[in-house]
């Protein structure tokens, strides 16, 4: 394959990357990881660098559409980016320890808990009405949003905001070892921990996986893992996907965006973890 069919091809896939990954709130990582490595046959440590451009790139054309349609929770994302921010500091210290088989085994079992998670939740979906979390209460992190696809205001209230710090400090690392923007733990945190609203929870992981990115982003520029080549192609293609996929997500139903989280999860984690064992 030519550079030229490469950066083309790249794009291509990175506009669906973008799309999807804007939809379910995981960041088009999740899909850049395993075309990069599994596809294109580039190392897993440049495959993370530019996917940790992409997750940057997909929280940008998201998070402007998700923010006026008043989908993300702004206190909310802004108070558990604390914890996100600073495991994904720690995440890109220690990257280096684990090797290449290590990291595709661990986003596998990673992406298939959340999967399991979510199936298990996926008929729980009415919000709460009312909330005995301190935490929650003091900070009003509690929201509502107007559901275009069923036609009224939809009002809920947060829970077990500790569980959700706790879990997203470990989102953040994951990130910065993965480079997938941490979605794929915050989404199920935020919908199942915390009862948040699928939609809302899709909406305010976009709007935080940018911040998680860009905290890890230096790191592996000064390593040398973003190769321009690679990450320029994906970044632009994901841009315009997110940009897409963000003005279709409140006009479907919310059982759907679970099913197509679910789908993608699966799907990438038998790759992934086929990879890491072989």
């Amino acid at each position: 394959m030519s550079a030229t069919d490469f950066v083309i091809s790249l794009a291509l896939i990175s506009v669906v990357a973008g799309l999807l990954g804007s939809l379910v709130g995981l960041g088009g990582g999740i899909i850049i990881v395993p075309v990069l490595t599994l596809l294109y046959h580039v190392d897993i440590r440049l495959a993370i660098g530019a996917s940790i451009l992409s997750v940057i790139a997909t929280s940008s054309g998201a998070a402007v559409t998700y923010v006026r349609e008043r989908l993300t929770n702004l206190r909310a994302g802004m108070f558990l980016e604390i914890a996100t921010t600073l495991g994904a500091v720690t995440g890109a210290y220690i990257t280096t320890l684990f090797s290449s088989n290590d990291l595709y085994i661990l986003f596998a079992l990673v992406l298939a808990y959340s999967a399991i998670t979510m199936f298990r939740k996926r008929h729980q979906d009415r919000p709460l009405t009312s909330s005995n979390d301190n935490l929650a209460n003091y900070f009003q992190l509690h929201g509502s949003y107007y559901d275009q696809r069923e036609h009224h205001e939809i009002s809920y209230k947060v829970i077990r905001t500790k569980v959700g710090l706790g879990l997203m400090y470990i989102a953040g690392l994951i990130s910065a070892l993965l480079g997938v923007g941490s979605g794929a733990l915050k989404v199920p945190a935020m919908d199942v921990a915390m009862h948040m609203p699928i939609k809302a929870s899709a909406a305010t992981s976009d709007f935080m996986i940018g911040v998680t990115a860009a905290a890890s982003a230096g790191a592996y520029f000064s390593r040398g893992q973003i190769n321009p080549i690679i990450a320029a192609p994906i970044a632009i293609g994901i841009l315009a996907g997110a940009i897409i996929g963000s003005r279709m997500l409140n006009k479907f139903a919310s059982r759907y965006v679970q099913a197509l989280f679910i789908l993608v999860l699966i799907v990438v984690a038998v790759e992934m973890l086929q990879r890491g064992l072989s």
